[in-house]
């Protein structure tokens, strides 16, 4: 991939305001609401007649858990403006739709990224197991987001280790390629809930007050996971628009997310 840069924060606030922007809010609002109201796991919108094929499709994982829907946080808001921002910076062909797939689904091998929040409240099934082991051992890529402090550490460590039963988790050094692939990332920041963001509050939940960048990588020590742990780079999608949402961290969520698939398409 060509355009690799050095130069820090510098997306610009122009620039990342305005892609961001233009991505179909009060339908993603809509579409959300349908969602949460509705019994089980939805129909998959990848089943609905595609257009034009693209490049890339940002692919949200839809699993079982426990408590509430968790998967559906800032969902699907988040996905598309990220998407509307990942065209504009980089020029990937990236469709525009989000697209929700279930782990146990045989198609999923389709999708050479996946996107999982709050699995902290991860609660997978056999099938879902077996569906997640066979998508990262085929080549695919799974980047975890958002959840916080010990316990919710405690529960994703446990199905993570269920779907790659005795595989090391380590922390991803800086000079890792997965933070030099696009942007040049030189430290992980902690990316807070939105009303901590626009309130100034604390940036840290629970018990989560470091953030860290974990990986798990295959026989071959190919990166197959990454794991964003006391951070919530999906809020900074999400709220990215909002002129009072903090620019550092927007920009921050951005160039991480942009890295993310850089490196997965490139590998």
């Amino acid at each position: 991939m060509h355009g690799s840069r050095d130069d820090g924060v510098r997306p610009g606030r122009s620039l990342l305001r305005v892609a961001v922007a233009a991505a179909a809010v009060a339908t993603a609002s809509a579409q959300v609401s349908d969602l949460v109201s509705g019994g089980g796991l939805p129909p998959l919108l990848r089943n609905r007649p595609p257009g034009e094929p693209r490049e890339f499709r940002f692919t949200r994982a839809a699993y079982n858990g426990f408590g509430f829907r968790s998967w559906t946080v800032d969902y699907p808001k988040a996905d598309r403006q990220f998407l509307t921002g990942l065209r504009r910076l980089t020029g990937i062909d990236a469709s525009g739709d989000e697209n929700p797939v279930r782990l146990d689904d045989p198609d999923l091998s389709r999708f050479p990224f996946l996107y999982a929040v709050e699995v902290g409240h991860m609660s997978l099934s056999e099938e879902e197991v077996r569906g997640l082991r066979r998508y990262l051992m085929a080549g695919g890529f799974l980047v975890v987001d958002d959840f916080w402090g010990t316990f919710e550490w405690q529960n994703f460590e446990g199905e993570i280790h269920r779907v790659l039963p005795g595989r090391a988790i380590e922390e991803l050094p800086l000079d890792h390629p997965l933070f030099r692939t696009f942007y040049r990332i030189d430290r992980i920041l902690q990316v807070p809930h939105v009303g901590n963001a626009l309130s100034g509050g604390p940036t840290w939940e629970k018990d989560g007050y470091l953030p860290h960048c974990r990986g798990i990588f295959d026989d071959q020590q190919r990166l197959i996971v990454v794991i964003n742990w006391n951070t919530d780079l999906g809020d900074a999608w999400e709220w990215a628009e909002n002129p009072y949402y903090p620019l550092k961290y927007s920009t921050y969520a951005y160039q991480m997310g942009v890295n993310f698939i850089v490196y997965a398409m490139s590998r």
